[in-house]
């Protein structure tokens, strides 16, 4: 038989395996590394989530307050255009949105209140579609739909992914608001 010296080397390699597993040191520093990056992702999707119902509140405000010009007539008399309505709308975002190209604006005056759009403008690519929209503030006493949207890009995609609603890990908030126009200017 041939002595292949593994009973000289079976005692010291248990010995040294001994040592190894009875030492503690370190263990809540390893521990915590195979928790930590899970954790924290959870931490951000929540947060990101928090942060979406925030923006969701504040553009509400935003649409609810700057409507309220159209519906009083003060938009009409004083010939407000798109552009004046986006500002209005964005002195009220107070910092927490870039007023740029992810802000979308659509001002119909409608033949009733059943005829209000509230669908997504999402095309099959998941990217915005903006056709059809204008700024047509109506007259007195005119039902109008304001719908106002903004492409918020998702900082953590891969834990908030279902929310993705748009192509490129994007959620479109969207703020409405339904109103029939006093009778100013009388």
């Amino acid at each position: 038989m041939f002595n292949t010296g593994l009973g000289i080397i079976t005692p010291r390699l248990m010995r040294t395996w001994h040592a190894y597993t009875a030492d503690r040191r370190g263990l809540a520093a390893v521990e915590f590394a195979m928790v930590a990056a899970p954790f924290f992702l959870l931490i951000f999707g929540l947060l990101e989530v928090c942060v979406l119902f925030v923006i969701s509140t504040i553009m509400e405000h935003a649409v609810a307050e700057a409507s309220r010009q159209i519906r009083t007539g003060q938009a009409q008399e004083n010939g407000f255009n798109e552009q004046n309505f986006r500002t209005s709308v964005c002195e009220r975002f107070m910092g927490m949105l870039d007023c740029d190209a992810k802000l979308h604006i659509d001002v119909k005056a409608l033949s009733g209140f059943s005829a209000a759009n509230i669908d997504m403008p999402i095309d099959n690519d998941g990217k915005f579609d903006d056709n059809g929209f204008s700024y047509d503030p109506g007259g007195p006493n005119d039902i109008v739909a304001v719908r106002v949207f903004y492409e918020w890009s998702l900082m953590t995609p891969f834990m908030t992914a279902p929310l993705a609603n748009m192509a490129g890990s994007k959620y479109l908030v969207q703020a409405n608001a339904v109103f029939r126009n006093e009778p100013f200017g009388d």
